[in-house]
């Protein structure tokens, strides 16, 4: 990635609009909402449970259609594609960290990483030799045969980075990160997420409710019933 595009706008939405059925009723969860990322910052969505951050970032990615507005990301016009194109989207640019790891429990740290990378396309020893590679990123080198069973909530979650970070993705979604995890562990993944996006220039959407991660963004959005309150811009003092 260039130096120039480190610096652009990666993703842009607007207007966007969701809601869901609720008994005879409908809640509107996401309502007008304008919201744009750049390559190389952390962008925060904070807000607590119910505010409409989680379905945000859904929409953002490729993986709930909204009912009204648009998504243009790395200059594609997301929700005017077909969902096989959609979905190959996600595969080819896009990295997910979830709260609950989203790990199969019968692959080893070095299987959960290398699976992806052959879905995308490369072959099993280069999909081995990247896998190494970001599972040593993330300090797990020698867990690399390790499974969910065997690994703490720290360890589970910094495979989960080292799964999305092995596609070099060019956006990257993480939803309530480091919710399960200790102070310590939650200290672990908000660094790994910052340097994504410092040295590997990616859009990084962190969601989440957690203060201890404000400190690490570049930008803080704050969203409740389903509206952006505020956005400010500010110089990152994690360390």
């Amino acid at each position: 990635m260039s130096r120039s595009e480190a610096n652009g706008v990666a993703l842009v939405a607007r207007g966007l609009k969701k809601g869901f059925k609720v008994g005879r009723g409908r809640t509107e969860v996401l309502k007008d909402v304008d919201f744009d990322a750049r390559h190389g910052d952390v962008t925060m969505v904070m807000g607590p449970s119910g505010s409409g951050k989680s379905t945000l970032v859904a929409a953002l990615s490729g993986l709930l259609r909204p009912d009204a507005g648009e998504v243009v990301a790395l200059e594609q016009n997301l929700w005017k594609q077909s969902d096989g194109r959609i979905d190959r989207f996600r595969l080819d640019h896009c990295g997910f960290i979830f709260q609950g790891f989203n790990l199969f429990s019968a692959l080893t740290a070095l299987e959960q990483v290398t699976t992806v990378l052959k879905y995308k396309g490369f072959g099993p020893g280069e999909a081995r030799r990247k896998a190494e590679v970001a599972l040593a990123e993330v300090g797990l080198e020698k867990r690399l045969n390790q499974r969910p069973s065997e690994l703490s909530g720290g360890e589970k979650q910094r495979v989960a980075i080292a799964r999305a970070l092995a596609k070099d993705p060019r956006l990257l979604f993480a939803d309530e990160p480091t919710s399960a995890l200790d102070g310590e562990n939650g200290q672990v993944v908000i660094r790994l997420l910052r340097r994504a996006a410092t040295e590997h220039g990616a859009a990084v959407i962190c969601v989440t409710h957690d203060p201890r991660l404000e400190s690490w963004a570049d930008r803080v959005i704050h969203i409740e019933d389903g509206r952006i309150l505020d956005d400010v811009r500010r110089s990152p003092t994690g360390a």
